[in-house]
């Protein structure tokens, strides 16, 4: 047995405190009900998932509205697989286009289109309001500070 798999062994758990517990509990109820909670609103007012709306908006504050397939998968966090398979029926819809990367014959370059920024600009407004809704107006100016605090903290160890 290796000198680490005898330290695991001998080391007990570092268990959750109970406040710990209490507020995993709620973060991990969070995570589970509010990316449904936002797609069901997407899907109801725009008729996409909330995946696609994030796609749209990532590529809205894009310079030229355009950005490399396997850096936008990384910013909305999903793999390049399911991201290509998004931008085709975004593409079907005219909202985004793809074009081989100038720089590197395996990328590819995104963009949206005029088409899929008026689609975005028409359906942000009512998501907005349920972001809100769910999220910022039940909370002081200071709780967003300190959201916006612990989630900074949070993301760098999940992305890696």
């Amino acid at each position: 047995m290796t000198q680490n798999a005898t330290l695991a062994l001998d080391t007990e758990p570092r268990w959750l405190t109970s406040p710990e517990m209490a507020a995993w509990l709620n973060l991990t109820q969070l995570l589970m009900l509010l990316p449904s909670a936002l797609d069901r609103q997407l899907r109801d007012d725009a008729g996409i998932p909330h995946a696609y709306y994030q796609i749209l908006a990532t590529l809205s504050g894009a310079p030229g509205h355009s950005m490399r397939m396997t850096d936008l998968a990384r910013l909305v966090g999903t793999t390049t697989s399911r991201l290509s398979h998004a931008v085709a029926s975004l593409e079907q819809r005219g909202w985004m286009t793809r074009k081989a990367c100038a720089f590197d014959k395996r990328g590819q370059i995104a963009s949206l289109t005029e088409e899929g920024r008026s689609a975005l600009e028409a359906f942000a407004p009512g998501h907005v309001a349920e972001v809100r809704r769910l999220i910022f107006d039940r909370l002081s100016a200071t709780e967003i500070d300190q959201l916006r605090e612990i989630t900074g903290k949070i993301l760098p160890a999940v992305t890696g």
